[in-house]
């Protein structure tokens, strides 16, 4: 999950990256969830793609082998 500020700049909140549709820049950026649900944020399009971009590395990164073991496919 990312975490977002509300258009209010005040309220902070996590989304599940993977339930973000699409973005719109109108000029506010606007969420399209795949539930239908339209969430305005404070990030621009580019700083939240950059947020779940950081996260997917992180996440790739905590999965890797230790060194010295292999992962083996059956």
């Amino acid at each position: 999950m990312i975490k977002l500020t509300r258009i209010n700049k005040q309220e902070k909140f996590w989304v599940n990256e993977n339930q973000i549709e699409f973005m719109e820049e109108t000029p506010d950026t606007i969420l399209s969830m795949v539930s239908g649900r339209k969430v305005a944020v404070a990030e621009t399009a580019e700083e939240v793609v950059g947020l779940i971009e950081s996260l997917r590395r992180t996440g790739l990164a905590a999965r890797e082998p230790c060194s010295g073991q292999h992962a083996e496919l059956e």
